[in-house]
C-alpha cells in the first residue's frame, strides 16, 4: 500500500520566446503543510532576485491563497500559483499522489531480459 503525498514543482518560462518552460526545482513533500512550506522556502530563496512589485504581489498571492491552497490539498486536488518576473512566469504546482514503496531487489534473480539489455555507444561525427 502507498502513502498519500504531494509532488511540488517550480517551473519558470520566458514569455518572449516559443521555448517550452523549465523546472527550476521539485520537492516530495508527505504532508500539506510540508507542500505549502516547500512553497514559501523556494518564494523565500528567489524573493532577493525579484523586483519589489512582484515580489510583494507574490506573497500576497501566497498569504491570500494559503487557505485556499491548503483547502485544496487537503482534498488531494492539484493547485497551481504564479507570478510574473520581468517577462518571466513563475508557476509552482502540488500535486497529490500516492508514493509506492520500492520493492527489495536483494537476494532476487533478475527475469532474463535484464542481461539482454547493451548500452548504446556513443556515435560520434566527425
Amino acid at each position: 500500500m502507498g502513502a498519500p503525498g504531494f509532488w511540488c514543482e517550480c517551473w519558470t518560462r520566458n514569455l518572449d520566446d516559443d521555448k517550452p518552460p523549465t523546472l527550476f526545482a521539485s520537492y516530495d513533500a508527505h504532508t500539506e503543510v510540508e507542500a505549502n512550506n516547500w512553497v514559501s522556502t523556494i518564494l523565500r530563496t528567489i524573493s532577493p532576485a525579484l523586483d519589489t512589485g512582484t515580489s510583494e504581489e507574490a506573497w500576497e498571492r501566497l498569504y491570500e491563497h494559503r487557505v485556499n491552497s491548503r483547502r485544496a490539498l487537503l482534498r488531494r486536488v492539484p493547485w497551481t500559483v504564479s507570478v510574473i518576473h520581468s517577462r518571466t512566469l513563475i508557476s509552482w504546482t502540488l500535486s497529490p499522489v500516492t508514493y509506492l514503496p520500492l520493492t527489495q531487489r536483494q537476494g532476487m534473480e533478475l527475469p532474463m531480459c535484464a542481461y539482454a539489455f547493451r548500452p548504446h555507444r556513443s556515435r560520434t561525427t566527425e
